[in-house]
């Protein structure tokens, strides 16, 4: 996507040919930052810190971070370290195992004098995947998006209006994103589109994250607060709402942003079509139940008790919005029930977010 008009990746090899660079997520929309990451722990903490997020980045970021770790020592014992290192950074993304395994994988046959180049070249590998699939999500809910414009064209709409929820955009991939990938084609093909941008509490991935994109890429959008989505679903203002995931059972349960499961309840309620887009690395197989299996990540407190933002002078500052003594808790995702979503977009095409409608695409 964009950036001031030039093409950008979130994450990309230095000049170097070593390090890692990525664009420092926590400062946006106010500053662009360019961090660069030498070694394993740095990419560790990158992700931990969330300087990058979002399921396929993390993905990636770790990828890039087992050939960083391949750089300072190859050995058998290290290639499990970097492994454990990196697993334990965030419990709830799937795609964070899936790309460990897949480096693991690429790399312990190999003797230790071809570990890190074969590390590079499959962590390269594994970005270019991470954007081919978006761009053929984007496709198959492109589809989707214009069979409802259709629909809401004949009843006399101007433009087709999207709610989504959190970050699911190229910020949150390599490129392209998942739930806005189809936003940006239907955009980019001309036709009228409006986005209702939850902010995204508690740390705003909508309002600084989302809009910031729309914003660079020229998307007509509105920041909506997290409890305004039901108001407007009840009269009629929302045609259909697209989120992403960070884990999806065999069964179809979507685990995502907190928040996610109250929009899809309105939704249902109201008759809007909710539906969830879904890079196949983000299926968890091994999974049936989402409430009772995913793992839900608890951050910090301060994430609700605290605010950064710029002040009327053009400072960046942190305050504090609770009071003193009060404690906070910080679910950081919810699941929501596979009744509840209209369908599933992933890279190989739409489905019911059934056990048979994932199989049926994924012959699993």
């Amino acid at each position: 996507m964009n950036v001031n008009g030039t093409p950008t990746r979130t994450i990309w090899l230095a000049d170097d040919g070593r390090s890692v660079q990525i664009i420092d997520q926590t400062r946006l929309p106010h500053a662009w930052e360019v961090i660069t990451l030498r070694s394993m722990a740095e990419a560790a903490r990158a992700i931990k810190d969330m300087w990058v997020r979002g399921a396929p980045l993390i993905g990636a970021t770790a990828a890039y971070g087992m050939a960083l770790a391949m750089a300072e020592d190859a050995s058998d014992a290290n290639l499990q370290a970097a492994h454990d290192h990196l697993y334990a950074t965030r419990p709830t993304a799937v795609n964070l195992r899936w790309a460990l395994q897949a480096m693991q994988d690429c790399l312990r046959p190999l003797p230790a004098d071809q570990r890190a180049a074969a590390a590079y070249q499959r962590a390269a590998a594994l970005c270019d995947e991470d954007v081919e699939i978006n761009y053929a999500i984007g496709g198959h809910g492109l589809t989707l998006f214009k069979q409802r414009w259709t629909e809401r064209k004949a009843a006399g709409a101007e433009r087709l209006n999207v709610l989504t929820h959190c970050n699911a955009g190229w910020l949150a991939t390599v490129d392209w994103g998942t739930a806005l990938a189809p936003i940006y084609r239907f955009f980019d093909e001309g036709l009228p589109i409006h986005v209702w941008v939850d902010e995204t509490r508690p740390r705003n991935q909508g309002a600084s994250l989302t809009a910031w994109e729309l914003n660079q890429h020229g998307v007509p959008h509105t920041v909506i607060p997290d409890n305004v989505g039901g108001h407007l679903m009840q009269h009629g203002m929302v045609d259909l709402c697209i989120v992403g995931t960070d884990r999806t059972t065999a069964s179809g349960d979507v685990c995502n942003k907190i928040g996610t499961y109250l929009k899809a309840l309105a939704a249902h309620d109201n008759g809007v079509p909710f539906y969830v887009a879904l890079p196949s690395p983000t299926i968890d197989w091994t999974l049936d139940d989402g409430i009772k299996e995913i793992p839900i990540e608890e951050r910090d407190a301060t994430e609700v008790t605290q605010l950064t933002g710029r002040t009327a002078s053009g400072q960046i500052e942190t305050i504090t919005i609770t009071p003193a003594g009060s404690p906070a808790g910080n679910w950081g995702f919810d699941v929501t029930p596979a009744r509840y979503v209209t369908a599933l977009i992933t890279e190989k095409g739409v489905c019911p977010a059934t056990r048979d409608g994932l199989a049926g695409l994924f012959g699993v």
